[in-house]
């Protein structure tokens, strides 16, 4: 989808691809549209965007608070978005018998978080120090090159159309409901 300033984007809103990362997800859609609609057979896109499972190892901001890992400044920061496993499972078994042909889905939570305020909730939530905050140009010269790329790009995913089409009602609404197992 590309970097869309954290205004809020649906399906139908044009790509705006810039890091190699997101210019690979983007051809891969195309790639799977075209490959469906040449063979006469349907296929979704699911767009999915940060997973988290509190059942699985790493599935959770913890360890990387726990090492300290800094986030951005609030004047630096990105809007991210969050969908918990069992949500994601949900609307893939969804987009298999709801899906409309050659269709995209946002499959994210209702969360509308910059990417600091999470890794806060989760620190209270969890009882752990908040991450130290630092400028885009310190993160730069810090923090490994994927985790730049996730700081590069802000949108709020608009999922009206996963719930409206696919029908998928999310047992983890926000992230905060999802990090507490609730």
């Amino acid at each position: 989808m590309g970097d869309c300033a954290g205004e809020w984007v649906n399906e139908s809103r044009a790509t705006k691809a810039h890091t190699p990362r997101a210019l690979r997800r983007v051809d891969a859609e195309m790639q799977i549209k075209t490959a469906a609609r040449s063979a006469g057979f349907a296929a979704s896109v699911l767009r999915i965007p940060g997973i988290y499972a509190p059942d699985r190892e790493g599935g959770t901001p913890r360890t990387r608070l726990e090492k300290g890992t800094p986030v951005l400044l609030a004047q630096d920061d990105v809007y991210t978005n969050h969908i918990h496993s069992d949500d994601l499972a949900q609307a893939c078994i969804a987009a298999l018998w709801r899906g409309k042909p050659q269709r995209t889905y946002n499959v994210s939570d209702h969360t509308a978080l910059k990417m600091g305020d999470y890794f806060d909730l989760a620190a209270d939530l969890y009882g752990l120090p908040k991450p130290p905050r630092i400028s885009r140009d310190a993160a730069q010269g810090s923090l490994p090159l994927m985790l730049l790329s996730f700081m590069s790009e802000s949108r709020r995913l608009d999922n009206s159309r996963m719930l409206r089409e696919l029908r998928v009602k999310l047992r983890y609404p926000t992230v905060n409901e999802g990090l507490l197992g609730v």
